[in-house]
């Protein structure tokens, strides 16, 4: 339900974004790393966004990946543990009572 209401959010800001850049048919100029283009700012501004939550997705995802990881090597890792103390403690030491018997 947590992640309905975050995408919804999201989702709502992604057609705030591109409605009002749709009322702005300006052109600009994009100076980018290897080129420069000109585009419509309701493109750019739509494109801009999409790859940063795409992007930020992708870090996030990667930094849930190695949680998840770090997590199920501790809990193998407890397991094995618990495994090799509990034959330690299964075993009972019993006194001999044949001297006390005598």
């Amino acid at each position: 339900m947590k992640y309905l209401l975050i995408f919804l959010l999201v989702l709502s800001i992604f057609v705030i974004s591109v409605t009002l850049g749709a009322q702005n048919d300006q052109q600009v100029t994009f100076n980018y790393l290897l080129a420069q283009g000109e585009y419509r700012i309701s493109t750019l501004l739509a494109v801009l966004f999409a790859a940063g939550f795409a992007i930020g997705w992708l870090i996030c995802g990667l930094f849930w990946l190695r949680v998840r990881v770090s997590l199920a090597r501790a809990e193998r890792k407890i397991k094995r543990l618990e495994n090799q103390l509990s034959p330690a403690t299964d075993v009972a030491v019993v006194p001999h009572s044949s001297a006390a018997k005598e």
